[in-house]
């Protein structure tokens, strides 16, 4: 992985730019991670229950990874009952919790009736995909462990599209603190009522302005900037950027 030592945020966002396609490649090829992939695009088609996909930790461990949930990969017995979930039951595991990440893999992983059927596992373009995820979200993951602030742009930059309204934002404290720093709204604003404070940024943003490239571009220069001068990191250049 490339070194962001010594950068800032600017600095180190334009490098990660840069060197995105390489740092994906070598993170596919790297040995830990090449014997992973091997192994869920072996297995996976054969797991068609949410059983099955508990038991064999390699898989649970990797697709947990790919959905950014390695700090839950512990908590077997709440992910099992949550993709046994009925999503259609207002009172079931997976509607009440407001983690995204959550649901986000509830939905890929795709299991059915109580967890006891899966078409999707047999699909090359679904384990492509997952995996894909699990490669960039490794990636995304070690820029952040370098320099949170670049983390937090490109988790943004990952999240963006899927944003249909405030509420979307202010459940996931990551993007709501990207937007509350790139549209200056004092961190006070979090003890507010949740519906005073999707007013008060509806009135700071349209969020249909998140289709602009320019206006993404503008979000994060502005919040790049801002979180450097908070940090006080040296602007210089480096030579790993030249």
């Amino acid at each position: 992985m490339i070194s962001l030592s010594g950068l800032n945020a600017r600095m180190g966002l334009q490098l990660v730019d840069a060197t995105r396609d390489r740092q994906l490649e070598m993170i596919r090829s790297s040995a830990e991670h090449s014997r992973a992939i091997e192994a869920f695009e072996e297995r996976i088609g054969d797991i068609k229950t949410v059983d099955q996909l508990m038991e064999d930790r390699e898989l649970y461990v990797f697709v947990m990874k790919a959905f950014d949930l390695e700090d839950q990969i512990f908590g077997k017995a709440m992910i099992k009952k949550l993709l046994k979930s009925d999503s259609e039951d207002s009172s079931s595991l997976v509607n009440r919790l407001t983690d995204p990440r959550f649901k986000d893999l509830y939905k890929n992983l795709g299991f059915k009736d109580e967890g006891t059927r899966n078409t999707l596992t047999n699909s090359s373009f679904w384990r492509k995909t997952i995996v894909n995820k699990y490669v960039e979200q490794h990636f995304e993951n070690a820029q952040a462990d370098q320099n949170e602030t670049v983390g937090t742009v490109l988790e943004f930059r990952r999240k963006a599209g899927s944003i249909k309204n405030w509420y979307d934002v202010l459940k996931d404290s990551d993007l709501t603190e990207f937007m509350r720093t790139s549209l200056g709204v004092p961190a006070s604003v979090a003890g507010l009522d949740i519906d005073k404070q999707v007013e008060l940024f509806k009135a700071k943003f349209d969020l249909t302005k998140l289709k602009d490239p320019d206006e993404l571009a503008k979000l994060e220069r502005t919040y790049v900037a801002i979180s450097d001068t908070k940090s006080g990191v040296n602007s210089s250049t480096n030579a790993a950027l030249a």
